[in-house]
């Protein structure tokens, strides 16, 4: 059985719900990946003042996947690359881990690459940790591909990987 799904414009109004999906995924996701002490950095207050400077900052370029039901449970941030303006980024993505395999990864993914398409950007760019085996391969089955960039960020001290695709084929949802 499943749930209706509406992807929309977050709004600063979410913060508290985002935050929360953010939190939760933070602390599972990453618990395998990133010191104790990097997740530590983020508690609820916390998370939920990073995505009310966010949302308040850059609304247009934050979509959330609304559950009937349960509500937000899931996220995606994009807009222009920092290092590149001409090319879209994907900054983040995080579903819930009670949504994982729903779908909502997928729909907000695609939905973001959209709205970089309608922007006038060809290509776009995100950043995984290498050693972020699940992810790296949902990214992959959505046409994201290795291009050879690597990282790694004082902040998290773990090695990450630029991923690219193409826009030119993402086609309206």
């Amino acid at each position: 059985m499943s749930l209706p799904v509406r992807v929309r414009p977050a709004v600063p109004a979410d913060a508290g719900t985002v935050g929360a999906v953010f939190l939760v995924c933070w602390h599972r996701s990453y618990a395998n990946l990133l010191p104790a002490a990097v997740r530590a950095r983020y508690d609820e207050a916390g998370a939920v003042s990073l995505w009310r400077r966010v949302l308040t900052a850059a609304p247009d370029g934050v979509l959330v996947a609304d559950v009937a039901g349960p509500g937000v449970r899931g996220v995606v941030r994009f807009g222009a690359d920092p290092d590149e303006p001409r090319r879209g980024h994907v900054f983040s993505l995080y579903v819930h881990p009670e949504a994982q395999g729903l779908g909502l990864g997928r729909t907000l993914l695609h939905d973001a690459a959209e709205k970089l398409r309608a922007a006038g950007h060809a290509t776009a760019t995100l950043w995984v940790f290498a050693a972020n085996d699940a992810a790296r391969a949902f990214y992959a089955k959505q046409g994201w591909t290795p291009d050879g960039a690597t990282r790694v960020e004082e902040a998290y001290g773990e090695p990450e990987v630029r991923l690219c695709r193409s826009l030119a084929e993402v086609a309206p949802g």
